[in-house]
């Protein structure tokens, strides 16, 4: 995989079109852990090409915008999570049970009622799906161990920290499969290493090395303060300025760990927690609907350059563009792009 200097990508989620989705009805709801297919707007006979036809505008908004590293736009799930979580064998899909999501509400969730097992690849075709449709570095996101233990209500294993080593099992056959296939950087999502960073302390290093165990592709894992749009509707305070669960991912075998820092402000300095890691730097704030300017997010990057050099910054949104416009994640991905382009020049390269 040939990347230019800070280059640049997607976290995950591109806004789903309205004529997919109903995005109003996606807005009015916390994220869905469980299967939500009253949200689509198509029949079933016709979800999978619309879905495909989604896919594809999100893929050309990414190369005209100029993204180095191109994703799918998660345009086949309701939530980041739920799409690979609710696809393993050990879930009840009749019965569905209740956790409190990270906003403190209670929220429907996978009901683990038997061993937790992957019956197949979930999302390889996404990735023949990116690479018949651009020849830039493919990116796939999948939600981690830890998280999706979280997500669940655990009703057959013994402690979360059982569940979480057999979704470990589950997420390292997909991620070999998703390599397999030709995808150059897989993504595990994991922002309930925040949210619940107590828990986390205790076993989360443990299963993500586990998912990661014969992996030779490159990885990178996603944790953050979840979507602002989110934690706007149900009237919380605004996002923390720092992690509380951040150095111990160094004891991973991740490559890439991606930081949102636009939106919460966050101390570059911070990055001196991570000194082997590739870091996936958030320049663009979600939580305003102003595009940002090229000069902004080349200062932010500038902000980074203080503390890791450029051959280990990569330059990303804060985190996904699910619940904004298309309109303005396009354009805010642009700013991104002429940003990075900004620095990029001032190190002398191209």
């Amino acid at each position: 995989m040939k990347l230019p200097l800070l280059p640049t990508t997607i976290v995950g989620s591109y806004p789903q079109p309205d004529w997919l989705i109903d995005r109003v009805r996606l807005k009015d709801r916390l994220p869905p852990r469980v299967r939500a297919k009253e949200l689509w707007r198509m029949p079933e006979e016709l979800l999978a090409v619309a879905q495909d036809d989604a896919t594809v505008l999100a893929i050309h908004d990414q190369e005209r915008a100029g993204v180095d590293i191109i994703g799918d736009g998660e345009m086949r799930r309701e939530s980041y999570s739920n799409r690979l979580a609710n696809a393993l064998s050990g879930i009840d899909e009749e019965k569905p049970g209740s956790a409190l999501d990270r906003t403190g509400n209670p929220n429907p969730v996978p009901r683990v009622a038997g061993p937790i097992r992957r019956l197949g690849p979930i999302e390889v075709q996404d990735v023949a799906l990116l690479k018949r449709n651009t020849d830039h570095p493919i990116k796939i996101t999948i939600p981690g161990p830890f998280t999706m233990t979280q997500q669940a209500q655990n009703d057959y294993y013994k402690d979360d920290e059982a569940l979480a080593t057999d979704y470990a099992a589950a997420v390292n056959q997909e991620i070999k499969d998703l390599h397999a296939a030709g995808c150059d950087v897989v993504q595990l999502d994991e922002p309930y290493l925040q949210a619940r960073s107590d828990k986390a302390k205790h076993y989360a290093v443990k299963a993500i090395n586990k998912a990661l165990e014969g992996v030779t592709g490159k990885t990178a894992l996603h944790i953050c303060f979840g979507y602002s749009y989110v934690i706007d509707s149900h009237g919380h305070d605004h996002k923390p300025n720092g992690y509380a669960y951040l150095r111990e991912l160094e004891e991973t075998n991740i490559d890439v760990i991606s930081l949102e820092a636009a939106e919460p402000g966050l101390d570059p300095a911070v990055l001196k927690d991570l000194p082997n890691k590739t870091v996936m730097y958030g320049v663009i704030d979600m939580h305003n609907p102003e595009v940002e300017t090229a000069q902004t997010v080349a200062d932010r990057i500038r902000g980074a350059l203080k503390y890791k050099s450029a051959e280990k910054i990569w330059v990303a949104p804060d985190c996904g563009m699910k619940y904004i416009s298309r309109e303005v994640a396009f354009g805010k991905l642009k700013a991104m792009v002429d940003g990075a382009k900004i620095v990029r020049r001032e190190l002398g390269g191209s």
